[in-house]
């Protein structure tokens, strides 16, 4: 562990096993609930402000977790390194397990307790680079070994880290055997790659004249794209309910799409255009969301293109970006009830779900990895970070219960908008459904005033029940609603011979099921 560099040799684990309930859990239309977690920084001793070893962390992070009713939790980066402030993606050591919170044997310890509580395990994991140091990879054998030797193709600039030449076969089989170690020998379920982008365009963040074009005089990595269908591949054949997912950021076709139909062969990607659109669009004021209804309504357009994850990262709670919560306009029940309704949106919407530790409770600072979360908000009284947890409790769980909200994410009968263009209002209503087309409606209204006596058309008449409803005094609401259940009208609306008259409550989002005749 740093500042010390030696290296240990060890035997191997023993192979880990994955049962078929696990490889379920990573399935497309199985409910995907991720808490990411940075481990050196999600709790701490107060005495010292010193880490929680692997073995304490799997008696307080996994029961937390699985009681917050999460299916997932990814780690960022456990490989051993050097820099703290990298958050382990500057990695030294890809088939070493940082030593900061204990043994190998303690990480296996760790895995098995997340494993015998129902989640399932996503590990970060680094393939595009690694740091310059010289008691790593740089320069291994005194030769550009692991690294190309032009820095037009070995040099990231972003970084001062090296990259690696995927075009020796060696190269490219260290990594994919990392890739394979991680997931058979500690039990690991998923891998998600960090920084995709970076990896397969050779202009990645470089200037006109820094970068060599690929043989065919192209931007593409031609290289790498081939490292990651081939690593996918592999994966597929020798692990096959292990699953990765790719942070990749342009609109680079097909990253998640088989490699015979010309995709990289993940399962999952990141939708990063989603989280940012709908974090600008959380953070106007009210008055002026109207003017930015395409915010909320574009990324149903694209959806379908790939297999989404929609991500609340690390990435989004540094550098300046401010905290989830802080971003919310307005005085301080606005911004929790703004968080809340984005909440209700961010759980309804197709594609698998991913919240940074933090979020949960509506931590109001920045993430700081030099110091645990802020814990002591949820001392003392009843208030409002306990509302957000509970509400998050209660999204994850309704989530997994109701099929409409998960089963079909990636496939286009699981979506229907009933209303899409109330934009003078910033009212959206939406249908989700399942495979034996049940649909659970869900309604938003992004504007601090009640919409009295709303009234949309729908697909099934009937009576409907509130199941969430983010305004709930449960969650420290206005509690504005209606009154749990609400029956259908013959009254055409919006194309439809029945409809619903609905009270939407200020800045928030409602859930609503019909109920069986």
């Amino acid at each position: 562990m740093r500042p010390e560099t030696a290296s240990l040799i060890c035997g191997l684990p023993e192979k880990v096993v994955q049962t078929e309930e696990r490889k379920k859990a990573n399935q497309f239309d199985a409910p995907i609930s991720i808490y990411e977690v940075h481990l050196g920084s999600w709790r701490r001793h107060t005495d010292n402000n010193f880490w929680l070893s692997y073995r304490e962390l799997a008696d307080q992070l996994v029961p937390y977790a699985k009681w917050m009713g999460f299916t997932h939790l990814e780690l960022l980066p456990i490989n051993e390194h050097p820099f703290d402030g990298s958050w382990g993606y500057q990695p030294t050591g890809l088939y070493a397990p940082t030593r900061r919170f204990g043994t190998r044997d303690d990480f296996r310890y760790f895995i098995d307790a997340a494993h015998a509580a129902g989640l399932n395990v996503i590990l970060d994991w680094v393939p595009g680079h690694f740091p310059t140091d010289d008691f790593a990879l740089a320069e291994f054998d005194g030769t550009n070994l692991y690294e190309h030797s032009d820095p037009r193709e070995g040099y990231h600039q972003d970084w001062n880290t090296l990259i690696y030449n995927y075009g020796r076969r060696e190269v490219s089989n260290f990594l994919v055997g990392n890739a394979l170690y991680w997931i058979e020998r500690f039990g690991i379920d998923a891998l998600r790659v960090d920084a995709v982008a970076s990896m397969i365009y050779r202009d990645y963040s470089r200037k006109e004249g820094e970068w060599i074009p690929n043989e065919f005089g192209g931007r593409e990595n031609l290289e790498a794209i081939e490292f990651l269908r081939n690593t996918n591949r592999i994966l597929g054949e020798q692990v096959s309910g292990a699953v990765t997912m790719a942070e990749e950021s342009t609109d680079f076709p097909g990253v998640s799409r088989p490699q015979d139909m010309g995709g990289l062969g993940f399962w999952y990607k990141w939708n990063l255009g989603w989280m940012h659109d709908t974090l600008d669009y959380m953070k106007l004021d009210p008055v002026y969301r109207q003017y930015h209804h395409d915010k909320l309504t574009f990324g149903i357009l694209y959806n379908y293109t790939e297999n989404f994850v929609l991500p609340l990262s690390h990435d989004e709670v540094v550098h300046g970006k401010k905290s989830i919560l802080d971003r919310m306009p307005g005085d301080a029940w606005q911004k929790f009830a703004n968080l809340r309704a984005y909440y209700g949106w961010m759980w309804a919407f197709p594609g698998k779900k991913l919240l940074f530790m933090g979020n949960e409770f509506a931590q109001g600072r920045e993430w700081n990895h030099d110091a645990s979360l802020d814990w002591h908000l949820l001392e003392g009284g009843d208030n409002w970070h306990h509302g957000v947890q509970r509400l998050v409790r209660d999204l994850n769980l309704t989530y997994r219960h109701h099929k409409a909200m998960h089963e079909l994410d990636f496939d286009p009968y699981g979506f229907e908008w009933l209303v899409v263009d109330d934009k003078e209002r910033s009212v959206l209503i939406f249908v989700r459904r399942d495979k034996e087309g049940n649909e659970i409606i869900v309604a938003s209204n992004f504007t601090p005033v009640p919409r009295h006596d709303y009234r949309f058309g729908i697909n099934q008449p009937g009576k409907w029940r509130e199941i969430l409803n983010t305004d709930s005094m449960h969650y420290h609401g206005s509690n504005a609603g209606n009154g749990g259940t609400v029956h259908s009208d013959e009254i055409a609306s919006h194309g439809r011979q029945h409809s619903l008259s609905l009270t939407l409550p200020p800045l928030a989002t409602i859930w609503l099921v019909r109920e069986a005749e």
